[in-house]
C-alpha cells in the first residue's frame, strides 16, 4: 500500500510542478496589448489561462498534501 501512496505523491507532485511550470509559461506570454486593455473589458486568454493553471496547481498540492498525511497515518499505526 505505501508503494502506491509514494507513487501516487510523485505523480501529484510532478503535476503540481507541470501546472506551475504552465502558469509561468502563460505569464511570461502576456501581450501588451492585453496589459493595456481598458478598465472593465474582462481579463484576456492569457490571465485565464494562468488563472486555470494556478488553480490546478493548488488542487495537486492538496493531493500531495493528503497523500503524505495518509503515509504519516500509516506511519504512525504500523
Amino acid at each position: 500500500m505505501n508503494i502506491v501512496l509514494v507513487i501516487a505523491l510523485i505523480l501529484a507532485m510532478a503535476a503540481t510542478l507541470f501546472a506551475l511550470i504552465r502558469g509561468i509559461i502563460s505569464f511570461l506570454q502576456t501581450t501588451k496589448e492585453e496589459l493595456n486593455a481598458p478598465e472593465g473589458s474582462g481579463p484576456g486568454p492569457s490571465r485565464l489561462k494562468q488563472n486555470k493553471a494556478m488553480m490546478n496547481r493548488v488542487l495537486f498540492q492538496a493531493i500531495a498534501i493528503v497523500i503524505v498525511a495518509i503515509l504519516l497515518l500509516m506511519k504512525g499505526n504500523g
